[in-house]
């Protein structure tokens, strides 16, 4: 490993020095988050992040490995829903003092979980809207505001965002899907570098399908 030093996902600073980057799974403390190992973000607490996360929605933010969560995205949960089927939005039950109970979940526009993928880039200011599956892989351009699912290795920008283009061929990107380098050893990761980051993209199918 580098300068005899081992990548730790259980550390909270990975940039020695620098507080404004950190892996955000050792700072979790809502248990309705879950982020996987070596996901980071460009700021010093994820958790600001996450808007209208309530425990009675029951709603949960899912985040998998090796993502690149930029500064000012936010992850704007289902409790920012407001009710749309009767004659006023206006959320009476989360003030004090109206005499409201909250509505039913079949009442309320829930979307369900947030999911996001590994090896997910999350540009500079972007807002993921609540349910919103992203694909391993997938790149999401600055600034955008992403309402609908994203297919794995893809690119998708603007407001509302959509599909820029496929990063890769359908061929490699099943391969990449099964050959999930993620989820291996940080040893075996170590040693894919040179794969994982060689822009021959013919090379890299040849390696991979080598190894599955």
């Amino acid at each position: 490993m580098k300068n005899g030093k081992i990548p730790d996902p259980n550390v909270i600073h990975p940039i020695h020095g620098y507080d404004k980057e950190i892996y955000v799974k050792p700072t979790l403390k809502n248990p309705n988050i879950s982020v996987g190992d070596f996901t980071y973000i460009a700021d010093s607490d994820f958790e600001s992040h996450v808007t209208h996360l309530y425990s009675w929605n029951g709603d949960r933010l899912i985040i998998g490995k090796f993502c690149q969560i930029a500064s000012g995205v936010e992850f704007v949960m289902n409790g920012a829903n407001h009710q749309m089927n009767a004659v006023s939005t206006f959320p009476f039950y989360t003030l004090e003092g109206w005499n409201m109970e909250p509505p039913a979940k079949k009442d309320l526009p829930l979307k369900g979980d947030t999911v996001i993928g590994n090896d997910v880039w999350i540009g500079q200011n972007a807002v993921i809207l609540p349910g919103v599956h992203v694909g391993d892989g997938a790149i999401i351009g600055a600034n955008s505001v992403v309402g609908s699912d994203v297919v794995p290795y893809s690119i998708v920008a603007g407001n509302p965002a959509k599909l820029i283009r496929k990063r890769f061929d359908d061929e490699l990107i099943g391969l990449l899907l099964k050959f999930r380098w993620w989820d291996k050893s940080t040893e075996e990761i170590d040693a894919l570098i040179s794969i994982l980051t060689c822009g021959d993209l013919e090379k890299v199918r040849k390696e991979i399908k080598s190894k599955l």
